[in-house]
């Protein structure tokens, strides 16, 4: 079969073919005032594909993933995975289909050739610290930087460590640095309560408990589709798992894994932003390959603000009206409460609501950085500790904004969108970090939307 092979990965980004932005220089130009209408496929779960690439480290036969996004995270981590000495090919023949290139993308590690992950790589995004299950796991060592990633609080790697002691890993931090060993014959199959609640500590306890010696049980594990999807790859690769998508989960740790077949599954994060620019700038958009139920909470919330959605068989179907927006009050929770990555957006839907809303960030700590930007855009928001009271605006006019994280960025977009004239969102690398091809979707559905250079 034709593919490219682990060293592709080792490019840059400007290096890849057909990989949007230029070292984080490109802009995002939105004229606002255009409803959108037409069709937006959504694309598999950036949130999903991390911990599933991942998991490739965990055996040495071929882990084939279908559905993955064309994102800057995915492509860094597949750069790290490569260091550690993973084969990686994309299929050379790509099928166009409705929603565009579907990318298969084939993982194979025979062998484990390097269990440090440097600080130059991991710095640039946190969730590629998860490594550290499955090396650890397999190898018995691993030294992992300490992460990196979007400036939205502290997110300290505590859990983690904590957990993986809990398996019996003997870990020390020196010099930035976390430095793990299994005890002599691998890791040991205990019980572990989680402290609070954390999608990364159990993606990376899940995955290293395979491989353990004996049963695992993990109390107050995250709930979140992602968990779940994780979880259903795993077992198709010979795990045994109990109980993903509840609070308690139970592993029988296994001798090895062998390869499978995954597709991964939609983005709700995605599906919520664009059911929210539905709402927003008005119009009527299906929105293909997903399911409604992955975010229950986020779609009460934007029926509440007046948007008509309803479940297709292949997505949901959704009309907005635009100039009538309800205000409604939000608090954001672990799944499967109104997720965290659907806030900012939430917030700019929020700026035109008829009347004041309120939105209060329980999950981290400085996730309300988008709130000035969108001030910019004639936005009335007011902040009090990890509450934000907005009163919705009858007008928002175009403005130069800055993107400061990933969903903070697309919500500037959103806001354009509605917004009358030109609004120029820039670090658009944070967009490409987790939004795949998000002007041509919008474009197909009559935005101005483009892409320029600096």
């Amino acid at each position: 079969m034709a593919g490219v092979s682990s060293k592709a990965t080792r490019l840059s980004f400007k290096e890849r073919p057909g990989f949007p932005g230029k070292c984080g220089m490109d802009q995002i130009r939105v004229v606002g005032g255009n409803p959108l209408k037409g069709v937006i496929p959504i694309s598999g779960a950036k949130n999903a594909a991390l911990p599933l690439i991942i998991s490739s480290l965990l055996t040495s036969d071929t882990l084939t993933l279908e559905n993955v996004p064309h994102l800057a995270d995915v492509e860094l981590l597949m750069r790290i995975l490569g260091n550690h000495g993973v084969d990686i090919s994309v299929n050379g023949r790509r099928e166009r289909q409705s929603d565009g290139y579907a990318r298969t993308i084939h993982f194979n590690c025979p062998t484990i050739t390097e269990t440090t992950a440097s600080y130059d790589l991991v710095r640039k995004m946190r969730a590629s610290f998860w490594v550290i299950g499955p090396l650890l796991a397999r190898e018995g060592i691993a030294r992992v930087s300490l992460p990196g990633g979007c400036a939205i609080g502290t997110r300290p790697v505590d859990l983690f460590i904590d957990g993986l002691k809990a398996l019996g890993a003997e870990i020390e931090i020196e010099q930035g640095y976390v430095e793990a060993r299994a005890p002599k014959g691998g890791l040991v199959g205990r019980h572990y309560v989680f402290p609070k609640v954390s999608v990364g500590a159990t993606h990376t306890l899940m995955m290293a408990a395979t491989l353990a010696n004996g049963t695992t049980v993990l109390e107050n594990s995250a709930r979140e589709p992602e968990v779940v999807d994780l979880a259903n790859c795993l077992k198709a690769m010979g795990a045994k798992i109990e109980g993903a998508g509840t609070p308690t989960i139970s592993i029988n740790g296994v001798t090895s894994l062998s390869g499978a077949r995954h597709t991964v599954l939609p983005d709700r994060i995605e599906t919520g932003t664009y059911a929210m620019a539905v709402a927003m700038a008005g119009g009527e958009v299906t929105l293909e390959n997903t399911d409604a139920s992955l975010l229950s909470a986020a779609i009460e919330a934007i029926r509440a603000a007046g948007a008509e959605i309803t479940p297709t068989e292949t997505g949901i179907h959704i009309i907005g009206h635009g100039d009538d927006i309800r205000p409604v009050d939000i608090t954001t929770e672990p799944y499967p409460g109104f997720p965290t990555d659907l806030q900012a957006q939430f917030m700019a839907l929020m700026t035109r609501a008829k009347g004041t809303s309120r939105i209060v960030e329980t999950i981290f700590e400085n996730r309300f950085m988008h709130v000035q930007e969108l001030a910019r855009l004639g936005a009335d928001i007011s902040l009090s500790g990890q509450t934000a009271t907005i009163k919705g605006a009858s007008e928002l006019h175009g403005a130069p904004v800055m993107a400061t994280d990933l969903r903070a960025s697309v919500s500037l977009v959103i806001a354009g969108l509605a917004a009358k004239g030109e609004t120029t969102v820039s670090r658009v690398y944070h967009l490409d970090r987790g939004f795949e091809r998000l002007e041509e979707k919008l474009t197909r559905c009559g935005a101005i939307v483009e892409r320029v250079s600096d």
